[in-house]
This record gives structure tokens, C-alpha cells and sequence, in this order.
């Protein structure tokens, strides 16, 4: 099936109990035994499986390609069980460029309990290959990167991951369906489903999809079932039922952040513009070879610094001023105010979520907050 149809069918099937074409929603913690001490539906309690949650992990699996999901209450969540599916003492490699709460969690979490990291560019494949210990078990790849949307080659990392007799992980919470890192090496795709793949910015959650089935993803599933951190079955609803618009979401989103980034490039007041889809972008022909589209995150840096680019923030009407992403509702927001204390950062950088509103109207509300 292309990936339309596969949207809106992976995952449900009529309720062959009413005829219902909508899933119904299994609020159950728990579930009968028959009379020989099995489950003969195959659920036996909430926090170890539930039809909402099968459902869903059938659907997401499809939608990248891969065998196997393990759902999750949240993206940090989902980062955590593969994390913790190492021993102490594995070595990780990441990049310096990456979402802030994966920084916290390898620093002030993982690293305390015994996992050694190297935070590198990996947008140099020598730092890269440079960065391979003896104990190296996994490369967390993140492209396009958050803020700066630096392009990581998810084959060529993939490459030097499985030469080292390590895992590679791809975080694509901004790119789901335009972009399938298990089609270009990696072992396992990490998402926040809270962001496009809920879409409507009332949900949270997270996900691990693995390629094929392995121990190291046992490992994942035991973590998610023995420490409990799963999504409830209404927000395995809301997901689920999000994914089915995603692949013509994803279009819009990623036509409508073109055409901002473009209007933005030309702005005498913007210093920078940060989105794979400009020919101008470091990386745009490997984003070019391993994405469809480029997705609705881009950012851009505004001239005169902090100051200014808050003032920009401030000035926004259809924009709204806040954390997050994915959503039909455009969002900005000042990325260093969010991350605290990070020189990496630049203090005029501006985040934006393109949400489907029509392009003009944001860009005619960016005009006014830019002014000159």
C-alpha cells in the first residue's frame, strides 16, 4: 500500500463485536482468564498490553518500515528505555547539536548511572569515526537537529555504527514519513508522537520502532512493560487517530516551510535561515537524497540578537509563543530562553513551527513582527 492508504488503515479494523468502523477505547486495567489460567485475547493487565496500544505499535511500525514498536508515555520516555537497554559502562556517541532534553537526560541521568558519551558534529563523519571506543554500542543520530537543522547522513553513521558492531538510532520526530531513517541503515527510529504524529498538540507520547526483531529490542520491550512508562489508552486513541491525516499534514507542513524560509531569506532585518529545503543550507543535498520533503521546522536568526528576536516573538498575531512542534497552529519561539545556560545556541535564533494555515498570512504576520 502507499503510504496515504497506509495512514489511514494500519492499525484498525471494524469492531467485530458492534460494527463499529471508530476503535473503541479499552479503559481496562485488567482482563479475564479463562478457566485453565490463560489470556485467551492476549491481554492480561494495562501496564504490560492493552488493544489501544497493540494498535497503535502495529500502525507506527508500518508507517516506518519496521518489524517491531514499543509505545511509550512520552519521546523522553522512549529515549530512556533505549538507553537503559545498554549496560554501564557502553559507550554512546551523539551529536552536539540536539534536542536539549536528550543532552539532559545523557548528562544528568545516564552518564551518573555508568554510560560513557561523546557529543560530537556529526555532520563530519571523521569526528564520527574518531569518536569509536572498544565499548561503543550505539550512535544517536538527530538530522535534521534541533535548532539549527544541521543534515546528519543517516547511511553514512550507519555505516561506522555497524562497522564498530554498534546500534544506530535516529530520532525523527520532525520528519515522519518524509523521511525513513530504517531505509538508510538505522537499527531503530525514535519519535515523539506528541508532535506530528499526534498532530493536534494534545497529546503526549513517545515510540521505539525497530528495523527487525533482536535482543537489544526485547531488551527495550521488557523496560517498557516492566517500568510502566506507557501511554494511556485514550492517548493511544488520539495518536492513532492523528496518524491518518499525516502523510497530506506532512505536505502542507513542509510546502508551507518552504515557502516561509524562502520570504525569510530575503528579509533584510533576518541574519540566517536555518531549513534543509533552501539550496543555500549546509546539507541540503544529503537532505535532498534522504528526505521527500523538508518538513515544517525551520529557524532563523534575527539581526540585533536577544533582544531583537523577542521583540519579533512579542510582535506575532497568527503565531503563537510557545514550546513544542508538529501541531496545525504555527508556533514560535526565543530557543535559548528554553535551553538556559548554552553557548551553542545563538541568542537571536528564533524557532519556528509552520503549522497549515495559508503561508501568506504567516508571512504577512512575520512582515509585521520583523517590520524594518
Amino acid at each position: 500500500m502507499r503510504i496515504e492508504t497506509l495512514a489511514v488503515h494500519a492499525g484498525h479494523s471494524v469492531d467485530s463485536a458492534t460494527g463499529a468502523v471508530a476503535a473503541p477505547i479499552y479503559l481496562s486495567t485488567t482482563f479475564e482468564r479463562d478457566a485453565d489460567g490463560g489470556y485467551p485475547h492476549g491481554y492480561s493487565y494495562g501496564r504490560s498490553a492493552n488493544p489501544n496500544r497493540h494498535a497503535l505499535e502495529e500502525a507506527l511500525a508500518a508507517l516506518e518500515g519496521g518489524e517491531e514498536a514499543a509505545a511509550f508515555g512520552s519521546g523522553l520516555a522512549a529515549s530512556s528505555a533505549i538507553l537503559q537497554a545498554l549496560a554501564p559502562g557502553d559507550h554512546v556517541v551523539a551529536p552536539t547539536d540536539v534536542y536539549h532534553g536528550m543532552t539532559k537526560l545523557l548528562r544528568d541521568v545516564f552518564m551518573r548511572w555508568g554510560l560513557e558519551v561523546s557529543f560530537v558534529d556529526m555532520t563530519k563523519i571523521d569526528e564520527v569515526q574518531g569518536a569509536v571506543r572498544p565499548l561503543t554500542k550505539l550512535f544517536w543520530v538527530e538530522t535534521p537537529s534541533n535548532p539549527r537543522l544541521k543534515i546528519t547522513d543517516i547511511a553514512r553513521v550507519a555505516e561506522v555504527a555497524h562497522a564498530a558492531g554498534a546500534l544506530c538510532v535516529c530520532d525523527n520526530t520532525w520528519s515522519p514519513i518524509v523521511q525513513r531513517p530504517l531505509d538508510h541503515g538505522a537499527d531503530l527510529v525514535m519519535h515523539a508522537t506528541t508532535k506530528y504524529l499526534g498532530g493536534h498538540s494534545d497529546v503526549t507520547g513517545g515510540v521505539a520502532i525497530t528495523k527487525t526483531k533482536s535482543d537489544f529490542f526485547e531488551r527495550v520491550r521488557e523496560i517498557q512493560t516492566t517500568g510502566g512508562a506507557v501511554p494511556s489508552p485514550f492517548d493511544c486513541w488520539l495518536i492513532l487517530r492523528g496518524m491518518r491525516s499525516l502523510p497530506w499534514r506532512m505536505r502542507a507542513h513542509s510546502e508551507n516551510a518552504l515557502k516561509v524560509a524562502t520570504w525569510l531569506a530575503g528579509h533584510s532585518r533576518v541574519e540566517q535561515v536555518h531549513y534543509p529545503g533552501l539550496a543555500s543550507q549546509a546539507g541540503h543535498e544529503i537532505a535532498a537524497r534522504q528526505m521527500s520533503a523538508f518538513s515544517g521546522m525551520l529557524s532563523f536568526e534575527v539581526r540585533g540578537g536577544r533582544e531583537a528576536a523577542l521583540g519579533v516573538a512579542a510582535k506575532t498575531e497568527i503565531f503563537t509563543r510557545a514550546t513544542s512542534l508538529g501541531g496545525v497552529e504555527s508556533l514560535i519561539e526565543h530557543r535559548a530562553s528554553i535551553k538556559g545556560e548554552d553557548p551553542t545556541t545563538p541568542q537571536g535564533l528564533l524557532r519556528l513551527s509552520i503549522g497549515l494555515e495559508h503561508p501568506d498570512d504567516l508571512i504577512e504576520d512575520l512582515d509585521r513582527a520583523l517590520g524594518v
